[in-house]
């Protein structure tokens, strides 16, 4: 039997469609068809200039959106040779880790939910919406947020924020044990999870993938470790792994990493100082609107980098970012002129999707949700 699973369904996570081919419960072969959410946004990003890019690039992965700014702004700023302050790459740190924590909230709530444990979704969700809210305090909005700009970030964080970070992320290690205690030892849940979806050392490294689906299997690769950013090798924190390569391990690398972000967004905190948010240089940073008062040659730079905006010289480019679902890179092409000459997005999401036919043949057509679920797969991460 042949059978349809989405677009529409609520556990594909999104317009994906899989035609799942069946031999009475047993899964025999999967082939994901996908493209239900194409939005053109690499070609989107040669037709803007580079500071409208920040615009799209959050987009892409919605419930992680500050990975996706971060590895755009980090690409442009490398082409750039831009000086980041100090206190903009912690503010930057706070955020990408926040993201994390909300993209993993989601994860939690939702993949229960396909097993059937409705109660989970609700204690994530109360945490979600405190971090959505620490979102919309600092920029405005609770995501898709574009709040990066190339040079550092689009203004200061507000006063008080950071201790509203710090209230949160000094409560937050009580509830992921919450968390744990709900299903850790949950004999159903574990019926449903341990031992099914194994992805083995060997297959997770031939098909790419990276991320919590790569570190579940074995392999401690993060690329905050590996290739550092944002001063990430001078910050002190862990990664979780497991040889178990099951849907347990997976569901269970997530967790700790609930607690290193914590860490490391204590450890950011103690270090945000006073100090400016962008880079000082009138070529890449808009002035002031105080400045444009006083100076000619300030709204010359205002006119001419909202206008055209600036232009990078000729290089190519790739910066690699850690997010919730793995590696994230912008390959970006600069031909000297004020927009990219090529974009390239390495969306782990897409990678990632290629296990799932390996994972399930040979299971039962439940696990399919189960290791789809554990996968975690974000539909604008794989169309683009």
């Amino acid at each position: 039997m042949s059978l349809n699973v989405g677009p529409q369904h609520p556990s594909t996570h999104g317009v994906l469609r899989l035609v799942v081919d069946m031999d009475g419960e047993y899964v025999v072969k999967v082939v994901p068809h996908m493209g239900y959410l194409h939005t053109g946004f690499e070609k989107t990003f040669e037709a803007r200039t580079y500071q409208q890019g920040v615009t799209y690039a959050p987009r892409t992965d919605y419930l992680h959106s500050f990975s996706h700014e971060l590895a755009y702004v980090l690409s442009v700023e490398k082409l750039l040779s831009a000086e980041i302050p100090e206190r903009a790459t912690t503010i930057r740190v706070i955020l990408h880790e926040l993201g994390r924590i909300h993209s993993h909230l989601v994860f939690f709530g939702t993949a229960l939910m396909d097993l059937g444990a409705i109660t989970l979704f609700f204690y994530c969700f109360r945490e979600k919406e405190e971090v959505q809210n620490l979102f919309e305090d600092i920029c405005g909005y609770r995501m898709n947020q574009g709040y990066f700009r190339v040079g550092g970030l689009s203004k200061d964080a507000p006063d008080g924020w950071a201790a509203r970070v710090q209230k949160f992320v000094d409560s937050f290690d009580k509830h992921v044990d919450e968390y744990a205690t709900m299903f850790q030892k949950n004999p159903i849940f574990l019926d449903r999870a341990a031992g099914v979806g194994v992805i083995t050392t060997d297959l997770a490294l031939d098909l790419g993938l990276t991320g919590p689906n790569l570190r579940a299997s074995g392999i401690p690769l993060d690329t905050r470790k590996a290739t550092p950013y944002c001063s990430y090798e001078s910050y002190e924190f862990d990664v979780p792994t497991s040889t178990d390569g099951d849907s347990l391990a997976r569901f269970n690398v997530r967790l700790q990493e609930f607690r290193e972000s914590a860490r490391i967004i204590r450890q950011a905190l103690k270090r945000l100082r006073p100090g400016p948010v962008k880079d000082p240089n009138r070529k890449i940073s808009l002035p002031p609107r105080a400045e444009l008062e006083t100076s000619m040659e300030a709204v010359i730079h205002h006119f001419k980098l909202v206008t055209e905006g600036f232009h990078p010289p000729v290089g190519e480019v790739y910066v690699p970012v850690e997010s919730a679902r793995g590696e994230v890179g912008y390959y970006i092409v600069s031909d000297g002129g004020s927009m990219p000459y090529r974009v390239k997005i390495r969306a782990p999401s897409f990678v990632n999707l290629q296990a799932l036919e390996y994972a399930c043949v040979g299971g039962q057509f439940a696990d399919l949700i189960t290791v789809l679920a554990t996968m975690d797969p974000v539909l604008g991460d794989v169309d683009r």
